[in-house]
């Protein structure tokens, strides 16, 4: 009864017939809708603590989305933020933050890549994202979180994670913990490009994995890249890199035996070629030559937060039980 009231707030087509979870996000809570004439929608509370300025949020997406359309737009290449019977693009109810797209039909969402060919669409299309963005008023744009990948700074929250140890966790995983601050010195590398000139900021997605990337469900060629939560100012190499990180692994996110993780340097090269050529000779040279660095400083970084979290008793990412985070 609380999502049909929600619903309601939004300017959508006809009576809802069903509703129900979706995806397998691990910030927000999302919902699929469908309505009596067989239009779908998703439907999605936005993590207020994560996204501490949600309205900042929804006014990135609305610019980035708008300008999108003008750039080989059409209706399933861009994502189509629905507005409320009162014209805005959200809804505030119970202090939960509400917002629904238009769901993009005959589509297909993939957690890891089943092959190269659908992790070179994926590539493709976080490449040409960025290069639509290019042109794209930076200014304009809110960080929606501050020094989101800011690796040094990720760091020292760690150490300070560490020292207060508010799970009593801490001797838990020593090993870990060690494991991180013998590699200080590799997380400020690509800040330090960026002083010297040789690694500008950009337009970023931020957060570049396959399953942020719709394909054609028949073709499985590159649809539309979602979850925009994150757009903000960031490093190409580094949307380079979390893509690598999540999709080029042989295993999932959070399997525990080690031994099945490994680096497909087939999948990497796949989609060191697609993001290339998506981009269309948006990277400089230097940019091309840290890609490398920017998919190992992603790896660290995500494992960085993941432990931090655990450390913090598991209050950022949605875990399934207490160990998920350290499994991670």
């Amino acid at each position: 009864m609380e999502l049909i009231k929600i619903i309601e707030k939004f300017d959508i087509d006809s009576t809802v017939t069903s509703c129900s979870t979706f995806g397998s996000g691990h910030i927000n809570s999302t919902y699929l809708i469908v309505t009596k004439s067989g239009k779908r929608y998703t439907l999605q509370s936005l993590n207020t603590n994560v996204f501490k300025k949600p309205e900042q949020v929804m006014s990135n997406i609305c610019k980035v989305t708008e300008f999108l359309k003008t750039k080989n737009h059409n209706s399933r290449s861009t994502m189509n933020p629905i507005h409320t019977k009162d014209g805005g693009v959200y809804c505030i109810i119970d202090n939960k933050f509400w917002r629904m797209y238009d769901f993009i039909e005959d589509s297909l969402c993939l957690e890891l890549p089943e092959n190269e060919d659908d992790f070179h669409e994926c590539a493709l299309a976080f490449g040409t994202f960025q290069k639509h963005l290019n042109d794209f008023p930076v200014d304009e744009l809110y960080e929606t979180i501050p020094e989101f990948h800011n690796t040094p700074l990720r760091y020292n929250t760690f150490i300070k994670a560490v020292e207060e140890n508010l799970s009593n966790r801490a001797s838990l995983v020593l090993k870990e913990i060690e494991f991180v601050k013998s590699r200080k010195s590799f997380c400020s590398i690509l800040y330090d490009y960026n002083k010297q000139g040789k690694l500008p900021f950009r337009v970023t997605h931020n957060d570049t994995k396959s399953n942020n990337v719709l394909l054609d469900a028949k073709t499985r060629k590159a649809l539309c890249v979602i979850d925009l939560d994150t757009i903000m100012p960031g490093f190409s190499v580094t949307d380079f890199g979390d893509a690598i990180r999540f999709g080029a692994s042989t295993a999932a996110e959070d399997e525990k035996d080690l031994n099945k993780v490994k680096l497909n340097l087939k999948l990497y090269e796949a989609y060191a070629k697609g993001f290339i050529k998506g981009c269309g000779g948006l990277l400089a040279e230097d940019e091309i030559m840290l890609l490398p660095e920017g998919a190992k400083m992603m790896t660290l970084e995500c494992g960085i937060r993941f432990l931090t979290d655990y450390l913090n008793g598991d209050t950022y990412f949605k875990t399934s039980y207490p160990e998920h985070n350290l499994d991670r």
